[in-house]
């Protein structure tokens, strides 16, 4: 039976993201050796959304206030790339990895399937 999902990053400077994920989210984790650092995530979801451009995938990190996030991360030295904006599912941003990446960000106003 499937237990969990294993979400993969891919960075230009993989040593650097995963220091933010460590030091910055302050996400525990395990070295499963060589500095190789898995991080435990939140409670998580997942979305199928349908697309008629090229099939992708996106990282979303979910919050109860994204002002408040985007303030705490911002006095950590996170640099946000896209302004605080409304969608009628919630309100999003995004900010940018040290390894140049980007990852979203948004304060549902969804029911949220983490509360199951």
């Amino acid at each position: 039976m499937i237990n969990g999902g294993h979400i993969i990053v891919y960075s230009r400077d993989a040593e650097a993201d995963r220091g933010f994920f460590r030091d910055v989210l302050e996400y525990p984790h395990v070295d499963v050796g060589g500095g190789w650092l898995i991080f435990k995530l939140p409670p998580t979801e997942i979305a199928v959304h349908p697309t008629d451009g090229p099939e992708t995938q996106e990282l979303y990190l979910m919050c109860d206030d994204v002002e408040a996030t985007v303030q705490s991360l911002t006095a950590k030295g996170v640099e946000f790339t896209q302004p605080v904006t409304d969608a009628r599912w919630g309100r999003l941003t995004r900010f940018r990895l040290p390894g140049g990446g980007e990852v979203g960000l948004y304060e549902p106003r969804h029911e949220r399937a983490t509360d199951l």
